[in-house]
């Protein structure tokens, strides 16, 4: 294939493509922008896209923390220094959320799209690229773990292996009017946020009441070609956990320490999160609740949960196959094939799980295409940084024989061998990723900033938190007192 320096093509206008994208118009190349999907062609949209917008967020509606002593925190700061695109527009679409950074998805996608189409260097055509000889070179692949049947079957013959799959899934979202508030109630873990949530509480037989029904419901069967495809352990269904034993859940999305009831003062035995899904706040998804039981049996086995018994479901949950390349062995350092050095690759194809760690790896690619056609040597980010942990995590030649998507997190990040608390180990991890990172940043033509809108957000979060976990120690000592003088006790679970 002959490269076409004159432009720069990138196929799929998701998340990390769109990214890409962008990162390379801004740094002055002509980019021809490839999406499948269009309104008046209703047959190009896949089973999970709704919309032909860019960026559409097809499972959750979050980016997960945006605090800054956490891993994905770290990411989103670099991220903020490299004038992300996917981020700014992320931050101006945001909903209340707690210490997470959720979108109203409708508002996310539209900004997109309108940042990308209007942008002077980017041309866009709306078709499926079928193979990979269709598209000149160099070329950005970004059709992410949906890609079509073609254009895998051309990449599996391009690379003379097969792909891996894991399976992915979307929870359901309730209208908000149907949440019965006199039992659902707002709170944040341990009153550390702006009470953005609401809960449902369950008791002990409730939970386990439920957990038996989620066993007993139908569930939609694999097709012959899924049946040995595995579950993302950060995206598995509710049933699949319960297989794990019944207190499995109540160990993970359906935690209630910490979530106290306004009403009892006490933390329930298990809980059901209920996360904001768009800025009008008409819409909640269930957190932790990806499912692939039959759409009946959804609706009548989450019904049974407290505060959602006359529940609205705008959207069930459903599970799709993902796609995905064994970059350790397919791809160079560069995310580039070593058959086709101009072919690059980018985004959740590469093995990066999430909605943000794939954009992150779309502003690498574009930054790598880039360095590699003005003949410059590559300039990975510092291993220390988030954003080069998480390229090292997918490029590390160890995980040759056994590699799985992976999503930022301290484990990926410089490690400590020294014993000492969790907390001091994270903030010194934090700290390394910082300075490097800042040492690492006028390289790419960048100036270190501050008072960045991201870290506002997060001020503006600790203050909130501070107000209400002073309320919530009087709100306690409120509660004591009144035990004590026999007036009031908790039925609830601690």
């Amino acid at each position: 294939m002959k490269a076409d320096i004159k432009s720069i093509h990138v196929v799929g206008a998701g998340l990390a493509g769109s990214e890409c994208a962008y990162r390379l118009a801004e740094l002055g190349h002509k980019v021809h922008l490839y999406e499948m999907r269009e309104e008046a062609r209703p047959e190009s949209f896949t089973p999970a896209h709704k919309t032909s917008d860019f960026a559409e967020l097809v499972c959750s509606n979050s980016f997960g923390s945006f605090v800054s002593h956490s891993a994905p925190g770290q990411l989103k700061w670099e991220m903020a220094q490299l004038d992300s695109l996917i981020l700014q527009m992320g931050i101006e679409s945001r909903v209340p959320a707690g210490q997470a950074l959720s979108m109203d998805r409708v508002v996310f996608a539209r900004l997109v799209t309108k940042k990308l189409s209007e942008h002077p260097n980017i041309s866009i055509e709306r078709r499926l690229v079928k193979s990979l000889d269709d598209v000149p070179r160099p070329c950005v692949i970004a059709t992410g773990p949906l890609t079509s049947e073609s254009l895998a079957k051309s990449m599996s013959e391009h690379f003379g292996s097969d792909f891996l799959y894991f399976f992915d899934a979307i929870a359901p979202v309730i209208s908000a009017d149907s949440i019965n508030e006199e039992i659902a109630y707002k709170a944040d873990r341990w009153d550390k946020g702006s009470k953005d949530y609401f809960n449902c509480p369950l008791d002990k037989e409730q939970y386990f009441a439920l957990m038996r029904a989620i066993t007993a419901a139908r569930k939609v069967e694999p097709k012959e070609f899924e049946k040995n495809t595995p579950y993302f352990e950060g995206c598995m269904p509710i049933e699949a956990m319960v297989e794990r034993g019944p207190l499995t859940a109540r160990f993970g999305p359906m935690k209630g320490k910490g979530l106290r009831n306004p009403r009892t003062g006490f933390a329930p035995f298990a809980a059901v999160q209920l996360r904001q899904d768009n800025r009008e706040a008409t819409a909640y998804n269930m957190v932790g609740f990806q499912t692939k039981m039959s759409y009946a049996d959804q609706v009548q086995v989450f019904r049974m949960i407290p505060g959602l018994e006359q529940a609205e479901f705008l959207k069930l949950g459903s599970m799709h196959r993902n796609l995905y390349l064994h970059t350790p062995k397919c791809l160079a350092k560069d995310l580039s094939s070593p058959k086709d050095p101009l072919l690059f690759f980018a985004g959740q194809i590469t093995g990066v799980e999430g909605y943000f760690e794939s954009t992150a790896i779309g502003y690498l690619v574009a930054n790598f295409c880039d360095q590699k056609l003005r003949g410059e040597e590559t300039a990975t980010p510092p291993r220390d940084s988030a954003l080069g942990s998480l390229l090292n995590a997918i490029t590390d030649e160890t995980k040759l024989d056994y590699f799985q998507p992976t999503n930022i997190n301290f484990s990926l990040l410089k490690k400590y061998e020294a014993r000492m608390p969790k907390p001091d180990k994270r903030a010194l991890q934090v700290a390394a990723a910082r300075k490097a990172f800042t040492r690492w940043l006028p390289s790419q033509g960048k100036t270190l900033k501050s008072n960045l809108l991201i870290e506002q957000i997060d001020i503006e979060h600790k203050a909130i938190a501070e107000a209400s976990l002073a309320a919530s120690e009087a709100a306690d000592a409120a509660m004591k007192l009144n035990i004590s003088k026999g007036i009031g006790k908790s039925t609830e679970f601690v």
